[in-house]
């Protein structure tokens, strides 16, 4: 068993844009870990609109009847 765990590698290229939940600001690469970002973008402007991104989705998701539970 190993006595230190190390941290996972961020996985990315260059060239490719992300927006980092943690540190609240657009990363070009594989600057942190997968779990931490939104992405990829091929801008950093859509990256830099991702969490807006994502609202507008889950709202066009949340009211749309065939992902609703209602039974009718």
């Amino acid at each position: 068993m190993a006595l230190f765990k190390r941290a996972p590698k961020p996985t990315g290229k260059p060239g490719e844009w992300f927006y980092c939940l943690e540190h609240r600001k657009v990363e070009e690469g594989p600057e942190c870990p997968a779990k931490d970002r939104l992405g990829p973008y091929p801008t950093p402007e859509e990256a830099a609109h991702a969490v807006e991104t994502v609202e507008e989705r889950n709202e066009e998701w949340e009211s749309d009847p065939r992902w609703r539970n209602d039974e009718k």
